[in-house]
């Protein structure tokens, strides 16, 4: 799924690469006004070396107003992006986490990473989000399974 590879996550190991791949929900985190921790689950896509999450159709509170998300990585754009898999069988438990510097594009700015969305996601392919979409620039990646040949 990527065109351009980051050396970040090219150098995580296999398993992680394709944790990233094959996960469907991420915990976008990020500081608030404050510098407090805020945990965000985002939808999310690998595309052109980098993490890419959108703004979607779901009612907001206001929606005349910007997301807080939008916000706080306006402010302080470091983020940590971690997908991970729970099972019961502790085993096969496993995580990443891509340190990062997030980036808020116009939707029209970025089509294709918009279609690896849409690729993911079937409800977005029935209503594309209007965006705007968030990349995240991967600058380390973190890793962990229970077990090495889980997976």
């Amino acid at each position: 799924m990527f065109n351009k590879v980051n050396a970040a996550i090219q150098a995580a190991p296999g398993w992680a690469r394709a944790l990233l791949e094959e996960e469907r929900v991420a915990r976008l985190g990020l500081l608030d006004d404050r510098d407090l921790p805020r945990v965000l689950p985002v939808t999310f896509a690998l595309h052109d070396g980098a993490l890419w999450s959108a703004v979607d159709r779901k009612p907001k509170r206001d929606p005349d107003r910007e997301p807080a998300r939008l916000h706080f990585l306006r402010r302080r754009p470091e983020v940590a992006f971690t997908v991970d898999r729970y099972d019961d069988d502790w085993e096969r438990l496993a995580w990443v986490q891509v340190l990062g510097d997030a980036a808020i594009l116009d939707v029209g700015e970025c089509a294709q990473a918009l279609e690896a969305l849409t690729g993911r996601y079937e409800q977005y392919r029935a209503a594309p989000p209007p965006g705007p979409l968030i990349r995240v620039e991967p600058r380390r990646v973190l890793s962990w399974r229970a077990q090495p040949g889980s997976l």
